[in-house]
């Protein structure tokens, strides 16, 4: 099970009571994509644990969406943190952070390494996921992440009954890859089929795309640049950035199960515009408050 919190939603310029767009996914370990201004002061008010940080994504290197890594960096110092804490990112990654974090006062104490994604490709995986980058088309060399759970094993419950697997006969066949039942060999893949794990894709900021729409083909979750309303497509255009019905259009065109809105303009106190704008297209959409809690 993926669960996904919300750490901030804003776009570039933080509005009151709301910081700029970050998100933490849990399974096992803790993933941040990307890391905004204030990042571990809203994992410490949503009970996301620092400590348990594996690897951090960035979609791309505006300020927006990277100040909250040195913060994070230096409060894992004072906690003597020792796991090594994987960076990926766009071109350019490896540049800045290695610069910065040679800097005396903002080394770090522990093993950082950090990885430059250049193409779309599977970037990590893990026992329990795999993240996959995508390029997405804004202002500056930027990414999306596809979250996927690892695919299971699922065993055809009445089929291996049927033919005499009970008990620990489950976990043994699991383990050797078959069983012998009197003088019958049974192989895991007769009585097994492998299910497709759920699927994230987070976006970061970019205009709709058609990479969007082929990461984000039949996924449970799309989280979607949503900048501005509709009414602003030129701005939304100039800047890169796409409006609330162009993210339920690339929903609509995916067929995601459902959609998160977020990276809102701060000229909007009042998001219930955007939701209602996207709502027009695609109905199972919500906004990313801080805090919300998603389970995948």
């Amino acid at each position: 099970m993926l669960r996904l919190v919300v750490l901030g939603n804003s776009g570039a310029v933080p509005a009151p009571g709301r910081v700029p767009s970050c998100f933490a996914i849990k399974s096992g370990n803790t993933f941040l994509f990307d890391c905004c201004e204030g990042a571990q002061r809203q994992m410490m008010k949503y009970r996301i644990s620092y400590a348990k940080v594996n690897a951090i994504f960035f979609s791309h290197l505006h300020a927006d969406h990277i100040l909250g890594i040195f913060g994070l960096i230096q409060t894992m110092n004072l906690h003597d943190r020792t796991d090594e804490l994987l960076l990926f990112g766009p071109h350019g990654i490896k540049e800045l952070m290695g610069t910065v974090l040679s800097l005396r006062y903002l080394r770090p104490k522990f093993p950082v390494r950090i990885v430059e994604v250049t193409s779309s490709k599977r970037v990590f995986e893990d026992k329990l996921i795999r993240v996959s980058a995508f390029k997405v088309d804004h202002k500056v060399e930027a990414l999306g992440y596809v979250i996927e759970e690892q695919p299971i094993n699922k065993f055809y419950e009445k089929k291996a009954k049927d033919l005499g697997i009970k008990g620990k006969l489950f976990r043994e066949i699991q383990d050797n890859g078959f069983v012998k039942i009197g003088r019958k060999k049974i192989k895991l893949e007769d009585v097994t089929y492998v299910k497709k794990g759920k699927r994230v894709v987070y976006t970061g900021d970019s205009l709709p795309c058609s990479a969007i729409e082929r990461a984000a083909k039949d996924a449970e979750l799309l989280v979607h640049d949503s900048t501005f309303a509709d009414d602003s497509q030129s701005l939304a255009k100039k800047k890169y950035h796409s409006t609330a019905r162009q993210a339920a259009e690339s929903a609509r065109k995916a067929k995601v199960k459902a959609l998160l809105l977020t990276h809102f303009s701060n000229r909007y106190a009042d998001l219930s515009v955007l939701l209602a704008e996207a709502k027009e297209v695609f109905p199972n959409v919500d906004i990313a408050e801080a805090g919300k809690e998603i389970l995948i």
